[in-house]
């Protein structure tokens, strides 16, 4: 069957049935009254405009008419053409093929232009029918429908059906019809503003600000697209951008018009502040808070938002903040993996855990991404220069040279003022130096501090309670132990800390035999016998014979200098045991046995039982030993003493 790409008639008039951007086959034609059935024409098609929409634009060889093959249609084609080939052209206007016609000179009527020489079984050219059956589509393909033609007649009718599926509610088939109005005439602002307010309503504002911007272009200054547009910036967290559209409009948008952006503007600013002055992380993430209810139902924060309430997290530095901001930072790395204020975000929360090898990982892969990126140049030197002082001052400690690594320390506490986890590890380090100075004060004083910046630093809170101890205030260093085994009963070793703790505040009840001599608990027998020697004749009554005082502090002297220059005695009351109790000293059991050989267990200075006992001996004391009347250590009742 022949295929030609010229228009065809039937008597004059294009057909307007036809939509097919391809050439046309030729088709029977339809019965009119008037003219004669059975020649074949071609549709003519309808002049098409150009359309902008990409969705027309589906020519291929699945749609092409030849390819839409049936063999149906194929039979049907050849029985017509055997059948026309016998038709005379006068009998073929009227209908009919006359008898005894020659079907060799069978030519079209003069008066169906555009009609075509059959001859029986060929073609004008002389090719059979069989050369001309056009090639089937390969099998399994299915073929579409043609696209509707849309005329720009019609974009109204769209734009009204549009606006009744917007005002039902129903926001989808608006879209669509509104789409096929801008198909139809691309260079409306209003179709592309309708098809905006429909996606501002159906909570897809990227789409929203497409067609607004685009709106904005065909017509810069209409007042209604640019209300549009300033809402759609504010629904997506741009309030800068939607006060600039705002100051556009003329005349003068309202106060309550511009509100939302505003307000959303003036949360942002005190984010920002927040952020740069140095105070609390909470109050950026409050004004995050608030800022992001004016978002779109369905819009996620901007990334820039993101990223602040990272740092407000880290301006925070609790446990619970620094986890916070690394979840912040996973999010954003699980959309771009090549993020580098990602990267140095998760980084500075790892180095704030004391996670330094991993912070510097990540410092180093955002330099990798980029590399001009200063932050992440800055927080990598910052690490490492923090890990080499804390490994220098660690040394020093370790080798007893406390001084130095105070030094160090208060060094590497200048590095990072803002990190308040790395910070306090190091003052609990520089407060441990100071009880080895025994500079108590000093000690307890960073350990606040390490407290205050981070309340849940348990190791400093032990560090703590270890020097007010140390420094003779047992009380409080009681009370201390106590609260960390209430708040953290898992703690190793915290039993046994308020154990040691209590037992030092009974012994700190005795006299303090070491601090009456002044001398250390590790001092030896020659420190001990040394400062006897020293505070003997300083305190001696005989020169003090104004002072009342003296003779119990020469007192005092000697005892402690009888129990610590004995070994046993001094092992006692290292323990605990208070030698001037009775109750300890004999074990509870009075002198049980018949005071044979102090069978409570205890053994007890001569001099000090003869004195308790007031100096009686054998026959003149009021107070006799059993077994012989006299002294226990023999004699016949004379005092060993002289």
């Amino acid at each position: 069957m022949p295929v030609h790409c010229e228009d065809l008639h039937i008597a004059g008039k294009p057909s307007r049935t036809s939509s097919l951007p391809q050439c046309s086959v030729l088709t029977p034609a339809k019965k009119d009254k008037k003219k004669t059935k059975g020649l074949f024409v071609k549709e003519r098609e309808k002049p098409k405009r150009p359309s902008k929409s990409p969705r027309n634009r589906r020519n291929s060889d699945d749609t092409h008419p030849l390819n839409r093959y049936e063999p149906g249609d194929d039979l049907r084609r050849h029985s017509t053409l055997s059948t026309m080939s016998t038709e005379s052209p006068r009998d073929s206007l009227n209908g009919g093929v006359p008898v005894g016609s020659d079907p060799m000179e069978t030519t079209p009527a003069p008066e169906a232009p555009g009609a075509f020489p059959t001859t029986n079984g060929t073609n004008g050219n002389h090719q059979t029918q069989e050369e001309e059956k056009p090639t089937p589509p390969p099998h399994g393909k299915t073929t579409p429908p043609p696209p509707r033609e849309i005329r720009p007649e019609d974009a109204e009718a769209f734009k009204a059906a549009g606006n009744k599926f917007y005002k039902a509610g129903q926001y989808a088939k608006a879209i669509e019809e509104y789409t096929q109005a801008i198909e139809a005439n691309w260079e409306s602002s209003t179709y592309l503003s309708n098809r905006a307010a429909a996606y501002m309503a159906a909570n897809r504002f990227p789409e929203a600000l497409e067609d607004c911007k685009l709106a904005d272009e065909l017509e810069p200054n209409n007042a209604k697209i640019l209300h549009r547009l300033a809402k759609v910036y504010t629904s997506l967290g741009r309030p800068k951008e939607a006060l600039d559209v705002y100051n556009r409009i003329q005349p003068e948008a309202t106060a309550k018009d511009k509100a939302p952006a505003v307000t959303m503007q003036k949360h942002l600013s005190q984010v920002e502040d927040s952020l740069q002055s140095g105070t609390s992380g909470s109050m950026a993430i409050f004004a995050l808070d608030q800022a992001e209810k004016g978002l779109g139902s369905t819009v996620s924060p901007p990334r820039k938002w993101r990223l602040m309430r990272g740092e407000a997290y880290l301006k925070m530095g609790t446990v619970n903040s620094l986890g916070d901001a690394q979840n912040v930072a996973m999010s954003l790395l699980r959309a771009n993996n090549a993020d580098p204020e990602a990267l140095v975000l998760r980084g500075r929360a790892l180095y704030a855990q004391g996670e330094n090898e991993k912070a510097i990982q990540h410092f180093r892969q955002a330099i990798s991404c980029d590399p001009d990126f200063r932050d992440a140049v800055k927080y990598l030197r910052m690490v490492q220069k923090l890990d080499k002082m804390k490994e220098e001052g660690n040394g020093h400690f370790k080798a007893g040279r406390y001084q130095p690594a105070v030094d160090i320390y208060t060094s590497a506490l200048e590095v990072d003022p803002t990190n308040k986890g790395t910070n306090s590890k190091i003052l609990n380090n520089r407060a441990m130096c100071y009880t080895k100075l025994k500079q108590w004060q000093n000690a307890i004083g960073d350990c606040d501090k390490a407290i205050q910046l981070d309340p849940s630093y348990t190791k400093a809170r032990k560090t703590r309670a270890k020097a007010l101890g140390e420094s003779g205030d047992w009380d409080e260093a009681v009370r201390a132990y106590k609260k960390i085994q209430e708040q953290s009963p898992e703690e190793p070793g915290i039993a046994k800390d308020v154990r040691n703790a209590e037992l030092e505040l009974k012994k700190s009840k005795r006299k303090d035999y070491y601090k009456i001599l002044g001398v250390e608990k590790s001092a030896t027998e020659t420190e001990i016998k040394k400062a006897y020697r020293k505070l003997a004749v300083i305190h001696h009554p005989d020169k003090n014979p104004g002072d009342p005082d003296a003779e119990n502090r020469f007192k005092d002297i000697q005892e402690a200098h009888e129990t610590l220059i004995d070994a046993e005695k001094r092992e006692r009351y290292d323990s605990g045991v208070d030698l001037m109790d009775p109750s300890e000293q004999f074990g509870g059991g009075g002198f049980g046995g018949g005071m044979g050989g102090m069978g409570g267990g205890v053994q007890i200075d001569p001099e000090m039982l003869f004195n308790m006992m007031g100096g009686g001996g054998g026959g003149g004391g009021g107070f006799r030993f059993a077994g012989g009347g006299g002294s226990p250590f023999g004699g016949g009742g004379r005092s060993p003493f002289g």
